[in-house]
């Protein structure tokens, strides 16, 4: 499923217009960056948890030449799948 599928199904499952459904949506995913790009995490009960995980600095290989190099400290995105989304997997 792609974005535009899960706007087309946001818009069956809701009754809302499809251009309705693109901006929730839009602001759904806007919402989850920004909270993430602050610092905060958001919890959806049932579904999981988004937040963000700190990564340190490390020292890698260039796999073309061998030679080593530093792979600077980032911040990653990360997602917890909650209780009921990993049972209705199962």
């Amino acid at each position: 499923m792609n974005k535009n599928d899960l706007i087309s199904a946001v818009a069956d499952a809701s009754g809302l217009s499809k251009s309705d459904s693109a901006s929730a949506v839009e602001g759904v995913f806007d919402t989850i960056t920004k909270a993430l790009s602050g610092g905060d995490e958001v919890r959806l009960v049932g579904f999981g948890t988004f937040s963000v995980a700190k990564r340190k600095a490390s020292t890698g290989r260039n796999p073309r030449t061998g030679e080593p190099m530093t792979i600077k400290a980032s911040n990653q995105p990360k997602f917890k799948a909650g209780k009921g989304l990993k049972d209705s997997v199962n």
